[in-house]
């Protein structure tokens, strides 16, 4: 198969089912299903089994005990047998263009190692919300691809969600898992595949985000302060002690998420 898409499950029983259905219906049908679940306590693996038994595209991995989404991923893209890798989030849907749409821009840029792609937001989020991943999506917007990005997520993640990441397989063999926040494993991701690769934008809403309460980012709570995105790049310096463009720019990268950090705390405390 030219596809591997990889579901990470856990305790979404209420979505699961919408979201392999949305892979199971894309124009373009030359893929396996990769499903991890991660230790469930709701009925969420009942209902993979279900669809395993009905499709021998899909596959289920089962975690006995609860690993979290980083080693989760690292078991499922292990498992993958595609070129390409696409994440989908089991709580989240794609159009049924998605892999279609990009293929076709794999094809056509060889150069391209992984596309991302804005989104449609469901379920329950604030105006702030929007409009603060409105200006993530703007800067996307004002790109030119195929991208250099690897000194673009210094500060801030691009990528809004890992629903909406698709990249060449070959990438594993450079990715480390190993990230010291499970919850912004995808920005400690990103900024490794940024590195060995040109990214591509897709201006098209073919990933259904959806927002609520119980979502992965939520639950996941980490009380200690630490920069995800700086770990990423510290690895590439050590690797290279002498980078004196990347080591300034991990300063000044540092400098304005301890600025942010201060001054959203000033402005919740008010």
């Amino acid at each position: 198969m030219e596809v591997s898409v990889i579901i990470t499950s856990y305790n979404y029983e209420q979505y699961i089912k919408e979201a392999i259905e949305s892979v199971l219906a894309q124009t373009f049908q030359d893929f396996e299903i990769i499903i991890i679940d991660d230790a469930s306590s709701d009925s969420s693996l009942k209902i993979i089994e279900q669809y395993v038994d009905k499709d021998n595209r899909i596959k289920v991995i089962k975690n006995s005990v609860n690993k979290g989404l980083a080693k989760s991923l690292k078991i499922a893209c292990q498992a993958a047998r595609g070129e390409y890798i696409a994440i989908l989030e089991s709580d989240d849907t794609w159009t049924k263009s998605y892999l279609e749409r990009k293929l076709a821009i794999f094809k056509e840029h060889e150069n391209t190692g992984f596309i991302y792609n804005t989104v449609k937001l469901s379920g329950y989020y604030s105006r702030k919300t929007e409009e603060k991943f409105n200006k993530i999506i703007n800067w996307s917007n004002e790109q030119e691809y195929p991208k250099d990005m690897f000194y673009d997520f210094g500060y801030q993640n691009r990528i809004l969600t890992l629903s909406s990441m698709m990249f060449r397989r070959y990438l594993l063999e450079k990715i480390d898992f190993n990230t010291p926040i499970d919850k912004l494993t995808d920005w400690y991701l990103y900024i490794q595949l940024a590195k060995y690769t040109k990214g591509y934008y897709l201006p098209k809403k073919i990933t259904v985000w959806r927002l609520h309460k119980d979502s992965y980012i939520h639950i996941k709570k980490d009380k200690s302060f630490k920069f995800v995105n700086l770990s990423a790049y510290m690895k590439f310096l050590k690797k290279d002690i002498f980078n004196y463009k990347l080591a300034a720019y991990i300063i000044f990268s540092m400098l304005i998420m301890f600025f942010k950090k201060i001054t959203n705390e000033c402005f919740s405390k008010d």
